[in-house]
């Protein structure tokens, strides 16, 4: 028994190893990689395609103009109303279900840790509240 799942064992990683390979090692017989840019050979469907992207580009142009030409009034930032008013923090209040104490500890630590840190922590302030 002890040599047919050896027999078993060495077979499967033969596969995996032919497979690896097969497809991570083995270089393509494509020969050259294809090209990211592709033309067509007819003249009429290159000339269409440069039409469209003049036609998008002259767009796109007009766009950016339009945008630039945008005049942004900045009376309101010396306005008394916008200089009253006043930034309020805002406490954040911990509400006790955050999660684990540490999430990469291993499952079933952290029980214990935090029983602990309830006891011994109960009057301490965490150092990521203000």
């Amino acid at each position: 028994m002890s040599k047919i799942r050896n027999i078993i064992i060495f077979i499967v990683i033969g596969v995996a190893l032919v497979l690896v390979y097969i497809f991570f090692i083995k270089p393509s017989d494509k020969g050259e990689a294809p090209s990211l840019v592709s033309s067509s050979p007819s003249a009429v469907t290159n000339t269409a395609v440069l039409a469209d992207n003049s036609e998008i580009a002259q767009e796109f142009l007009t766009l950016l103009l339009s945008v630039r030409s945008i005049k942004l009034n900045d009376a309101i930032f010396s306005d008394k109303a916008f200089d009253a008013l006043l930034e309020t923090p805002v406490d954040l209040v911990q509400d006790g279900t955050e999660g684990r104490p540490n999430p990469f500890a291993p499952l079933g630590s952290d029980v214990i840790a935090s029983e602990n840190d309830a006891v011994a922590g109960a009057n301490t302030k965490s150092p990521l509240t203000p």
